[in-house]
């Protein structure tokens, strides 16, 4: 009997915390943008129960009045917050990389894609059949009594020149496209570096075609603060060595 007593007074004094146990429902976006962000850890510092929302940045997690969660995602400041007195939660987080606005130019100056199509524009010869057409119309001597090795030498030359150029063209491309991306005032900004050693990192820690077109902003600044250390640590890696002349020698300039 004093058992069944003691499980009812349990009972009775469990009932308010069980009455306030509840789910709330919670979304996640992104401070800067407003945009969802999935991936993110919601951690109840009372019950030490952990979820990740889920793709559609949605999560559920179970609560009482006055609890604290914790929200952390890799690339945001974590936060801190309580509980509300309603079942749903909307919560900001804020990148912990700043990502740039895209930027519209107004000017004469051409992006690297309009300038890449300018040139192919203006050089179209070199990127289809009439690479060869200048070959059969306006070389002296055409007709025919030629002889076919002739044809084939002038045609050949023409079209290891049209390769070639496409090459330059191409080569150029690939350079403005890292120019126009790891360019001084964004590299600066991330740096804070000035000249000479501003200009000096970038010649030495110069980014490839690969990594400029695939990394998103915040890879790109990793990748860019990364090198950083690097460059701090050792200003003179990747310096040209300095020239000795030889003894008896004449100077070299």
């Amino acid at each position: 009997m004093k058992k069944l007593w003691l499980f009812i007074i349990v009972l009775i004094t469990s009932l308010p915390a069980l009455a306030q146990q509840r789910m709330l429902d919670g979304v996640v976006y992104d401070k800067n943008t407003n945009e969802r962000i999935a991936k993110v850890n919601v951690q109840n510092t009372r019950t030490k129960e952990s979820v990740y929302n889920t793709l559609k940045a949605e999560f559920k997690i179970s609560v009482q009045n006055n609890d604290q969660l914790i929200i952390t995602k890799t690339g945001y400041f974590p936060d801190t917050v309580r509980v509300p007195t309603g079942n749903s939660l909307i919560v900001y987080l804020k990148p912990t990389a700043i990502a740039l606005k895209q930027v519209t130019i107004t000017d004469t100056a051409q992006t690297p894609q309009k300038r890449y199509l300018a040139v192919k524009k203006e050089y179209s010869k070199a990127y289809g059949s009439n690479a060869y057409s200048d070959i059969l119309t306006s070389t002296p001597g055409l007709g025919a009594g030629l002889s076919i090795d002739a044809i084939w030498n002038s045609i050949s030359r023409s079209g290891r020149n049209a390769a070639r150029l496409r090459e330059v063209i191409e080569r150029d491309y690939h350079e403005d496209i890292i120019n126009y991306r790891f360019n001084k005032t964004f590299v600066a900004s991330i740096t804070g570096l000035k000249d000479p050693q501003l200009s000096d990192f970038m010649i030495k820690y110069r980014p490839g075609y690969y990594l400029v077109t695939t990394a998103n902003q915040y890879e790109f600044i990793a990748s860019i603060r990364t090198n950083l250390k690097r460059y701090l640590r050792n200003p003179h890696v990747y310096g040209l060595p300095t020239l000795i002349t030889p003894q008896g020698g004449p100077p070299i300039p």
